[in-house]
C-alpha cells in the first residue's frame, strides 16, 4: 500500500515536471517568430576597458513595419554594419534609428515587404512577484531560441525602470524578451545598475541570478518617439539631498544646482518635497525614482512645503546640467575661526580673540576680492546680506552661485563697516606664491595630555603596514591638514619620508599618513578601501581641518589617488598625482560631476617624456571640462618625483585649499 502511494506520488511529480517543460516550450514557441538574431561587423575593440567580442546577440520585433528593439549594450562598440537574421533565416541589413539612454535600449529598422509578427505584451498591472519568467535569446545556431527559466523576483527595480528576474541573463540574450508562461512579453532584457548610469553598467551581474528587463508596456508607450529618430535622454531636476542614503533621507532639498530646472522653478534649500504628480513623497528615494523613470523634456508637477506654505511647480527635466564651476571670491581666511574646540561652539561667551567674522589672511591678485577693494587684515562679516562667522558660512552663502555671478559683501576695517559688490571669479589653477602670510594666529597652549606625536603606527584590523608622522609641535587646539601619501614602485621607507616631510608638517600644520601596499611595486584598486578607515583613525585622535585633506601619490600610488579622490569627493579636498593617470576604467565610467557642496581640486605633475604623458593630458582635459580646477606642474623631460623645492611648492598649494 505504502509502496503504491510512493510510486503514484513519483509519477505525479514526473508528470508535473513534464507539464512544466511543455508549458515553457509552448511559451517560447509562441514568442519565437518575433525573436531575431543580431550580428554586427566592425567597431571598437574596447569600450570603457571592456573587451568586445563579435558574437551575435538578440533582438525583438516590436512593430510589424520592421522595427526591432534590442539592448544598447550590444552596440556600444559602434559597429560599422548591423545584420538582423529573421527566424526564417533571412538576413537583412539594419540601421540604428534611436537610443533610449535612460533604459539602455536601441531601436533598429529593417526594410520588409510584408508585416512582421509582433508579440503580445503582458500588462504591468498583471505582473506578480514569484510568477514564472523565461529569458529568451537567439544568439546560437539552431532553429529554436535559447531559453533559461526562473521567476519574476522583483518589480519597480533600478529606481522604477525595470523588473527583476533570477533567470540566467547574459550578453547572449541581452535585447531578447523576458516572457511569462503564456508567451507574453514581460520586458526586454538589458544590463542595468542602481548605482551607475554608464554605458556598461550591470554587465558584471550576468548569469548571477540578478537580471533586469525594461517592461514591454513602457517600451510601447515611447515607441513612437523612438521611431521618429529621437534619442531619449535621462532627465535631471538639479537638486541635492543631505545624505547619499536616499532610502533613509527626508525629501528636504539641501541645495539646487545653479541654472538647473529646480533653480529656475524657484525651489530652494530647505524646501520639503511632499508630492510628485499626485504621489505622496516621504523619502528622498521616492524623488529619485520619480525623476529616474522620466526623460529629458518630460514635465513633473512638484509640490513642496516651505515652512507652512505649500507651493506647486510644473518643472521640465533637462538632458544635462551645465558643469558646475565653483566660484572664487579670492581670499584666504586666517584659520583662527576654524581652530577652536567644539565646546566653544555652544558657549554663550565669545572669546575676545575670536572676532565675529572671517579675518582675511591673503587676497588673490586680480581676484574679485581685490577688485572690490578687500585687503589683507580686513574682517569679512557678511555675504549677500547674511552674516558669516567662518569659511563654512561663506561657502554656504555662495553654494548656489557660480563664477560670473554678483555678490554683495560687508567688511570691517579699522572699526568701519564697508559695503562692496563683486563679480565672482574662477578657482585658480596657478602655482602658489613663494611666500604666504601666516595661516593662523598663535594659539594658546591647550594644556592636558597630547596624543602620540612623531613617527607613529596606525593600527586598523585590515592593515599593519601603515604609519603616520605627526609633528612634535602638534597641539589639539590647532586643526591640521592630512596628506595621505601613496608610494610608487619600491615601497616607502618611513624614516626617510618622515625626515623629508618633518619641517613642512611643522610649518604648515600637516599630518602625514603613509600606508604601504601589499605589493611594494604596485597598488591594487581594492586597497583603496583602507584609506577611509585610516583617516577615521586619525580623525578620532587628532584635530583635522577638513578643507585640507589630500590624497597624494606617485606612479601607481597616483593612480590610486585619483580612484580614491574621484570616488570619495566628500572626504577629500584635493588629489595630487605625480607621474600618474587614472585607471582607464575609472575615466571610461565617467568622472563624477563637480559638486557645489564638496570642492575638489587637482594637482598634476608630469614629465614631458613620461610613458603616461598622453593619458595624463587626456585626464587633464576631461577633468577641466567638468570645471574642476587643475594645477599642472612640469617636471622637465625625464619622469621623477618632486624635488625638495617642488615638494614645498605642493605643500603651499595645499595650504591654500581653504580659499573662499
Amino acid at each position: 500500500m505504502l509502496l503504491g502511494s510512493v510510486l503514484a506520488a513519483s509519477a505525479a511529480e514526473e508528470d508535473l515536471g513534464q507539464l512544466e517543460q511543455h508549458a515553457f516550450r509552448a511559451a517560447v514557441d509562441r514568442v519565437a517568430p518575433c525573436v531575431v538574431r543580431i550580428e554586427t561587423v566592425g567597431g571598437l575593440e574596447q569600450v570603457e576597458g571592456v573587451l568586445f567580442g563579435t558574437g551575435p546577440t538578440t533582438g525583438l520585433i516590436i512593430d510589424p513595419k520592421g522595427y526591432v528593439i534590442s539592448s544598447a549594450f550590444n552596440f556600444q562598440n559602434r559597429p560599422s554594419s548591423i545584420l538582423v537574421r529573421l527566424p526564417d533565416g533571412t538576413r537583412k541589413p539594419a540601421r540604428q534609428v534611436a537610443t533610449d539612454l535612460n533604459r539602455m535600449l536601441v531601436l533598429l529598422k529593417i526594410d520588409v515587404a510584408q508585416p512582421l509578427p509582433v508579440p503580445e505584451i503582458a500588462p504591468q498591472k498583471e505582473m506578480r512577484v514569484g510568477q514564472w519568467a523565461i529569458a529568451v535569446g537567439r544568439a546560437f545556431e539552431g532553429d529554436r531560441p535559447n531559453m533559461s527559466v526562473g521567476i519574476l523576483s522583483a518589480l519597480g527595480r533600478i529606481w522604477g525602470k525595470a523588473i527583476q528576474t533570477d533567470a540566467a541573463v547574459s550578453p547572449n540574450n541581452y535585447g531578447g524578451p523576458l516572457i511569462d508562461v503564456q508567451g507574453r512579453v514581460l520586458g526586454v532584457l538589458v544590463p542595468l545598475s542602481p548605482q551607475s548610469e554608464s554605458e556598461l553598467s550591470g554587465i558584471e551581474w550576468y548569469d548571477s541570478g540578478i537580471g533586469f528587463a525594461v517592461p514591454a508596456e513602457h517600451i510601447k508607450s515611447v515607441l513612437s518617439r523612438l521611431e521618429s529618430g529621437k534619442d531619449l535622454q535621462p532627465g535631471h531636476l538639479g537638486i541635492r539631498f543631505a545624505s547619499p542614503n536616499l532610502y533613509l533621507e527626508s525629501p528636504t532639498i539641501t541645495g539646487c544646482h545653479p541654472r538647473s530646472p529646480a533653480a529656475r522653478a524657484g525651489l530652494k534649500s530647505g524646501d520639503q518635497i511632499v508630492a510628485i504628480e499626485g504621489r505622496p513623497i516621504d523619502r528622498a528615494a521616492q524623488v529619485k525614482e520619480e525623476i529616474s523613470r522620466r526623460y529629458a523634456g518630460d514635465t513633473m508637477r512638484v509640490v513642496v512645503l516651505r515652512g507652512k506654505e505649500r507651493l506647486e511647480r510644473k518643472i521640465e527635466l533637462v538632458a544635462t546640467l551645465p558643469p558646475y564651476q565653483a566660484p572664487l571670491l579670492g581670499i584666504l581666511p586666517v584659520r583662527a575661526a576654524n581652530v577652536l574646540d567644539k565646546a566653544d561652539e555652544t558657549s554663550d561667551t565669545k572669546k575676545p580673540d575670536r572676532p565675529a567674522g572671517i579675518p582675511v589672511r591673503y587676497v588673490y591678485p586680480g581676484s574679485a576680492a581685490e577688485k572690490a577693494g578687500i585687503r589683507a587684515g580686513d574682517l569679512l562679516i557678511s555675504v549677500n546680506n547674511q552674516p558669516v562667522r567662518d569659511r563654512a558660512d561663506a561657502l554656504e552663502q555662495m553654494i548656489e552661485l557660480q563664477a560670473g555671478d554678483d555678490v554683495s559683501l560687508e567688511v570691517r576695517r579699522q572699526g568701519k563697516t564697508l559695503k562692496m559688490k563683486a563679480q565672482l571669479g574662477q578657482l585658480p589653477e596657478g602655482l602658489p606664491p613663494a611666500q604666504l602670510p601666516p595661516a593662523r594666529w598663535a594659539a594658546a597652549p591647550s594644556g592636558g595630555k597630547r596624543p602620540p606625536v612623531g613617527l607613529i603606527p596606525l593600527k586598523i584590523p585590515e592593515s599593519t603596514n601603515t604609519w603616520a608622522y605627526v609633528p612634535e609641535s602638534y597641539d589639539p587646539a590647532v586643526a591640521h591638514g592630512v596628506v595621505v601619501w601613496l608610494h610608487g614602485r619600491g615601497g616607502v621607507d618611513p624614516k626617510k619620508l618622515a625626515a623629508q616631510w618633518q619641517d613642512l608638517c611643522r610649518r604648515f600644520d600637516l599630518i602625514l599618513v603613509a600606508p604601504k601596499a601589499a605589493d611594494p611595486e604596485k597598488w591594487q584598486p581594492l586597497e583603496s578601501a583602507l584609506i577611509p578607515k585610516l583617516l577615521a583613525e586619525v580623525q578620532s585622535k587628532y584635530t583635522v581641518d577638513a578643507s585640507r585633506i589630500v590624497v597624494h601619490g606617485y606612479e601607481s600610488g597616483g593612480e590610486l589617488a585619483y580612484l580614491i579622490g574621484l570616488r570619495d569627493g566628500e572626504t577629500f579636498a584635493a588629489v595630487a598625482a605625480v607621474e600618474a593617470a587614472p585607471p582607464r576604467m575609472l575615466m571610461g565610467a565617467g568622472v563624477a560631476e563637480n559638486d557645489p557642496e564638496h570642492r575638489l581640486a587637482f594637482y598634476v605633475a608630469r614629465a614631458d617624456k613620461s610613458p603616461a604623458a598622453a593619458a595624463i593630458r587626456t585626464t587633464i582635459d576631461k577633468i577641466r571640462k567638468l570645471q574642476y580646477p587643475v594645477t599642472v606642474k612640469g617636471l622637465g623631460p625625464a619622469p621623477r618625483y618632486l624635488d625638495a623645492g617642488e615638494l614645498g611648492e605642493l605643500v603651499r598649494w595645499i595650504d591654500m585649499l581653504d580659499r573662499i
